[in-house]
């Protein structure tokens, strides 16, 4: 569950890995430049994925038995427990009042409230006994593990989050950076990179995401990240097309 710096949970359809752009507006707009995950072990072990193929060694080492482990074991990827165990954003605790106050510890004021962080959960997970339930969150991972890959590696399943059996409880400070602009060089329909004044250099072009990320901005301010292949080829395309004439 995502919560802002002072325990409210964000609104739908701000989740993990859905509105980013949404979600950066919302927290920013609370005041504050950091919000919070609380999750599990079960959870964790399963969705907590890092980014760089360094962080992944059963995929990107092709290791089936260490695979098997990501889909049958109780422990997240190495990198992750490292992550878990290390990480100076990182709390793990047995019970939600000790997790509060370990996530409260890390902030210059203590902005969380137990009773509050406490309804939200409750709420949520009274929602996880019925498959009719209104969690939006809950209904998005049912929906995710219809797809087997998602259900085998990538999505827990459905459960409470305060269930002991599914601990320890984990509560993880994120903080607001910049890992890399959706930016490249200016260019014209022809593939050519414009200069300063916006006159065409001549013999220089651009495709890929070099050319105004994943093919001059053609799938918008809000384009979904894995969606740029198409406008790698297409950019490339016109490019190539006009250095041949």
């Amino acid at each position: 569950m995502w919560f802002d710096a002072t325990g409210c949970r964000l609104p739908a359809p701000l989740f993990p890995g859905f509105d980013t752009m949404g979600t950066l507006e919302h927290i920013l707009a609370t005041g504050y430049d950091y919000s919070w995950f609380i999750l599990n072990q079960k959870i964790i072990r399963k969705e907590f994925a890092l980014s760089g193929s360094e962080q992944n060694p059963d995929l990107t080492n092709k290791d089936w038995r260490m695979l098997l482990g990501r889909v049958f074991g109780q422990k997240a990827p190495g990198p992750v427990e490292a992550f878990k165990a290390h990480g100076e954003d990182f709390v793990v605790r047995d019970n939600l009042g000790d997790l509060v106050d370990g996530m409260n510890a890390l902030t210059p004021a203590p902005l969380l409230r137990f009773e509050a962080i406490l309804g939200e959960i409750s709420a949520r997970d009274r929602e996880v006994d019925n498959k009719f339930g209104k969690d939006m969150q809950v209904n998005a991972i049912r929906v995710a593990r219809n797809y087997l890959g998602d259900k085998l590696i990538r999505t827990a399943p459905v459960h409470k989050l305060l269930d002991p059996a599914a601990g320890p409880l984990i509560g993880v400070k994120l903080h607001i950076l910049t890992r890399k602009t959706l930016g490249g060089l200016e260019t014209n329909l022809s593939g050519q990179v414009l200069n300063a004044s916006g006159q065409p250099i001549p013999g220089l072009y651009a495709a890929g995401e070099v050319a105004g990320f994943g093919g001059g901005g053609m799938h918008g301010y809000s384009a979904l990240e894995g969606s740029f292949l198409g406008g790698c080829l297409f950019s490339g395309r016109t490019a190539g097309r006009a250095v041949l004439g």
